[in-house]
């Protein structure tokens, strides 16, 4: 095996490629203030940004669950790699030959089985592209045209095609240098009667890139009669290739998506074609199983959950297009963007409907979207007589409890209004104090239970219990604690002038607050869209954070905090600057003191790339917390 990378290419690979370009890969980045930029931690759920990347550091480091590091601890982190396969990956991005200190260079030597499958991929893709030209792939060919693609169409989406025999790729991948476990282990191979043999066989080849543009699965599609297997084949269950994780065309739709704050899900590759040929260049879909949570992660880590930001579901008008729809309005809930469905005309798909009435009817599709609430909604009462009063009432028992589990409270309130006007009842208030009623005992199972009901796709945070919060962690509450002094005076800001402290104040971790009453206090007001929830809507703010608290004891608090005066002659920007800072050094010296104890624990003697991983976070929190005493509210 190759030996140990040279420390000099190391320094040179991580110098030449920008954390924030390695970063973007994954996720949408905004600015942060200070040239720092912020975004959707990748490595845990949460609902504000709390992960900050410095392109001119080269580090990021996430605030909530407290990771942290360089280019290489990210990619480590976030695909899974060793130390050695980071940098060679990151060098061969580069162009940069690394340097081996036992034996040399030898680029035949063990790169780590993932960099291996994911070029096994880079080569089979190539390979397959080129078979798309010759004489048997003439059907292919004819698939492709009869459907509106041209090759131009098929060249940009790598579209290839696999020969019907037994072993033409395997043979080429042995010639490349790849073993027989290798081409077993990819998905690529399959064990026969005498060795490995094509897993893919006369068929049109999609290949299948993740996030960053790597080939790690492909889709086939079933081109001859004869051909026993099924309509679409894809890529089993690897190393690289997990099919709940990957969404075809999100390699080429996320610096959309993350432009436009905008998705449109859509159910096979042509249809992902179709759209992107139209102008719908946001479109992407599922491969081979249905629309879920780890897709719904990877979605709201480009659209960063703006107000604006929008999911649209495309799916056949027909009864299992409809129950598609159903199923994803289950996980509406566990997105912050507004979630839609476009329904098809005529049970077509959108590949469909492009052949038949052009470009134009796609886009027009996707622009008469309905909101998946409304469709749902609409579907469930469709089983009930609304013309008798037992009708309507059972119409309501049914749909009422779906619209409490709303958990912003305006959306909650219109969409009970809605919902009165789609029964027919025309006592709306009856139905907006039936929806309360029903949110409010949700809210109070929830609490009895240590959880939110309806909560979002995160693990909840544990509820602080009626007679003494419990969450998170740490030590009572304590007045005379210069520490619970600060993190009062930075709630009432947060409650009774949110202009002043969003949105840093949204990107705070519940670790933040040491005192768990106002952790809760904190979670509350994240719970209702956050400080800057605030500044757009003055009037009703106050009214939702008190309404979204789980429990009394909480709820007192928070209507405490907003009438208590702040302790500052003037209340400005400046003073709300000190105390964001204050909190947040506070807590960067927590975990600063936390670190060095981990260091001291591994002592010299233990793993080398484990202790260098904790001594480079403890350099980044430090760095951190001088740029905090330095530069003050402007490091936030």
């Amino acid at each position: 095996m190759a030996g140990r990378i040279n420390d000099d290419d190391v320094k040179a690979v991580r110098d030449a490629v920008p954390i924030d370009a390695v970063v973007s890969e994954y996720l949408q980045l905004r600015s942060a203030g200070g040239g720092n930029l912020k975004g959707l931690c990748p490595f845990h759920d949460e609902k504000s940004p709390s992960f900050q990347v410095s392109p001119s550091k080269g580090l990021f480091h996430c605030f909530g669950c407290q990771e942290g590091g360089d280019t290489i601890a990210f990619v480590m982190k976030i695909d899974h790699l060793s130390f050695s396969e980071t940098v060679e990956r990151l060098a061969a991005q580069a162009g940069i030959t690394l340097r081996y200190e036992e034996g040399g260079y030898n680029p035949s030597h063990q790169r780590g089985e993932r960099i291996r499958l994911v070029e096994a991929h880079k080569i089979a893709a190539r390979f397959y592209v080129e078979q798309l030209d010759g004489p048997e792939a003439e059907i292919g060919r004819k698939f492709l045209a009869e459907r509106g693609f041209d090759q131009a169409a098929a060249q940009h989406f790598g579209v290839g095609y696999s020969p019907a025999g037994w072993d033409h790729l395997t043979r080429y991948l042995r010639g490349k240098g790849f073993s027989d476990k290798e081409l077993t282990l990819s998905g690529l191979s399959q064990e026969g009667r005498r060795g490995p043999i094509d897993r893919f066989r006369g068929r049109l080849m999609w290949p299948i890139r993740d996030i960053t543009g790597e080939v790690v699965g492909f889709g086939a599609r079933k081109l001859r009669d004869d051909d026993n297997g099924p309509k679409y084949l894809n890529t089993p269950e690897t190393a690289i290739y997990k099919k709940s994780q990957v969404l075809y065309g999100i390699d080429l739709a996320k610096k959309e998506i993350a432009r436009t704050s905008t998705a449109v899900v859509v159910e096979g590759y042509t249809d992902v074609m179709a759209c992107h040929l139209a102008g719908v260049t946001t479109a992407i879909a599922t491969c081979g199983t249905s629309f879920g949570g780890d897709h719904i992660k990877i979605l709201r880590r480009l659209l960063m959950d703006h107000a604006t930001a929008e999911v649209i579901f495309t799916f056949d008008g027909d009864a299992a297009g409809q129950k598609a729809a159903l199923r994803a309005f289950e996980d509406d809930q566990k997105f912050a963007a507004e979630t839609s469905i476009a329904i098809t005309p005529g049970g077509m798909d959108p590949c469909e409907l492009r052949l038949a009435e052009g470009d134009e009817s796609v886009q027009k599709l996707v622009e008469t979207r309905t909101p998946l609430f409304e469709f749902a909604i609409r579907q469930m009462v469709s089983r009930h007589n609304l013309e008798t009063p037992a009708g309507r009432a059972a119409a309501l028992d049914e749909a009422a409890p779906i619209v409490a589990g709303i958990k912003n409270i305006a959306i909650q309130h219109e969409s009970a209004v809605q919902l009165a006007g789609i029964l027919g009842i025309l006592d709306t208030q009856f139905v907006v104090k039936r929806v309360a009623q029903l949110a409010r005992w949700a809210r109070d199972r929830g609490s009895d239970r240590g959880g939110r009901a309806g909560g979002p796709a995160r693990a909840p945070h544990p509820a602080p219990a009626a007679s003494a919060p419990a969450a998170p962690s740490g030590p009572a509450l304590n007045l005379r604690s210069p520490a619970h002094r600060t993190e009062r005076e930075l709630l009432k800001l947060a409650l009774q002038h949110p202009e002043l402290v969003s949105p840093a104040f949204d990107a705070y971790g519940v670790d933040e607050f040491t005192a768990p009453p106002y952790a809760a206090v904190h979670r509350t007001i994240e719970e209702a869209g956050g400080a800057e929830q605030g500044t757009r809507d003055t009037s009703g703010y106050l009214a939702r954070v008190r309404d979204v608290a789980p429990d009394d004891t909480v709820r007192a608090l928070v209507t405490e905090l907003a009438v208590e005066a702040v302790h500052a002659r003037t209340v400005d920007e400046v003073y709300a600057g000190m105390q964001l800072v204050q909190v947040r050094l506070r807590a960067v010296d927590r975990r600063i003191r936390e670190v060095q104890g981990t260091m001291a624990r591994l002592g010299a003697g233990g793993d080398p790339e484990r202790y260098a991983a904790v001594a480079n976070e403890l350099w980044v929190l430090q760095q951190y917390a001088q740029s905090l005493r330095d530069r003050g509210a402007a490091a936030l």
